[in-house]
Parts: C-alpha cells; sequence; structure tokens
C-alpha cells in the first residue's frame, strides 16, 4: 500500500535535531510553507495568523505526529525532549534564501 501524505511542489528536505529545551522559530514566512514530522521526542508548537493578537494556537506533538505551517503564520516550537524533526518545505534553506523571506516576530507566549 502507498499512501500519499503531501501533493505539494516542494524544494528542501531537512532533518532538525533539538535538544530538550531548545526553542526554535518566533517567525514567520513570507511565501515559505512547511509540513514538519516528529520522527522522536517531543515538542510544544505555537502558532497564529500574522496581525492575530489573540494567543496563539497551542499544539502537544508527539512522534508520528506532521504538522503544516503556511506563509503568513508567526510560530515556534519548543522542545521538550531531545528531538529529530523533518521538515519538508517549499523554498530552499540556502541562508540567503531563507534570511529574506523569514520576518522575526516577538515572543509568541
Amino acid at each position: 500500500q502507498i499512501l500519499n501524505l503531501i501533493d505539494v511542489p516542494l524544494t528542501s528536505a531537512a532533518v532538525i535535531t533539538s535538544v530538550e529545551g531548545a526553542v526554535r522559530g518566533h517567525h514567520y514566512h513570507k511565501t515559505d510553507y512547511h509540513y514538519c514530522w516528529l520522527q522522536s521526542g517531543g515538542m510544544v508548537y505555537l502558532h497564529r495568523k500574522l496581525g492575530d493578537r489573540s494567543a496563539p494556537g497551542r499544539w502537544t506533538i508527539k512522534p508520528g505526529q506532521m504538522f503544516y505551517t503556511p506563509p503568513g503564520y508567526e510560530h515556534a516550537m519548543h522542545f521538550t525532549e531531545d528531538s529529530v524533526l523533518f521538515v519538508l518545505a517549499r523554498n530552499n534553506r540556502e541562508m540567503a534564501n531563507y534570511e529574506a523571506d523569514t520576518i522575526r516576530v516577538s515572543p509568541l507566549e
């Protein structure tokens, strides 16, 4: 059996290793989107639409779960355990391209 999980244009596949207590994000992307799949560990994922001042959505992510971040959504990841995260993205992650599309924001909490 083959079950397609994603059917959109992607140009980047990355593996991100984080230690317990690490925080990533507190930014949004102008055009990039990404699908993230947690292979091992644990994390809390926060996100909200750009311009929304209400509390961000908050999800506890466990191994085997996938989540999506569209363009224009502030997001952050708080790792509660040493973790391995696979990230599939629209844009490539060459530093100049990534930084040109990434806008930093104040912490979401």
